[in-house]
């Protein structure tokens, strides 16, 4: 039954959304340039990899070295604005359609969090990821990543129909009101979590 919910949402969703689709797309291509979508690869269900599509938001800037530089530097005012509406999410309603996602589940995080999370925290990845998640609708950005993780474990433990359309009717209220931006994007602090190592991170270590 959420396999079919997942379907009919995510295509209506498109349909609905071609014309925002469409503008955004060529914003980002008037703004940023080609190529319009950025790949990633996210661990989903049972840790499986897969590549969540977004808006690009970055420029492609690097150093003399060739290596990205960091994100604060190459994200633009545009980027910026994008993300904060959380249109650059759109494209994963494809994600959604072709398996790898779901409307409402655990975020999907980096790759490189799979080395730090503790055997509880790696319950979130019991179900498959999705769009929106309890996390996002309980204080987003604004919670440590402790709060997110607990969050995340306890929507696999009591997921339920009732509590996704709870969960898809609180995302609309958080995208009006933008509740939970103001705090670190979450891409960077994925990048601050991975890169301090397990030792010195209460919810990284084993």
């Amino acid at each position: 039954m959420k396999r079919l919910i997942d379907i009919v949402i995510a295509s209506l969703a498109i349909i609905l959304l071609l014309p925002i689709f469409i503008i955004v797309a060529f914003k980002v291509r008037k703004h940023l340039g080609s190529p319009v979508f950025f790949y990633q690869e996210r661990p989903g269900k049972d840790t499986k990899i897969f590549k969540m599509i977004k808006f690009r938001s970055m420029l492609d800037a690097v150093d003399k070295n060739g290596n990205p530089l960091p994100d604060a530097k190459r994200i633009t005012p545009f980027g910026h604005k994008l993300r904060s509406t959380s249109l650059d999410e759109m494209p994963q309603l494809i994600n959604v359609l072709k398996g790898d996602m779901s409307i409402v589940g655990p975020r999907p995080q980096m790759k490189e969090f799979l080395d730090h999370y503790t055997p509880e925290q790696m319950r979130r990845h019991e179900v498959k990821p999705g769009m929106t998640g309890l996390a996002q609708v309980s204080g987003r950005n604004n919670l440590s990543w402790e709060e997110k993780f607990e969050l995340d474990v306890q929507y696999v433990e009591t997921q339920s129909m009732w509590l996704d359309f709870k969960i898809m009717f609180k995302t609309v209220k958080v995208m009006i009101t933008k509740e939970g931006i103001n705090a670190p994007d979450q891409e960077v602090g994925a990048t601050r979590f991975s890169s301090q190592g397990s030792s010195n991170i209460k919810t990284g270590s084993k």
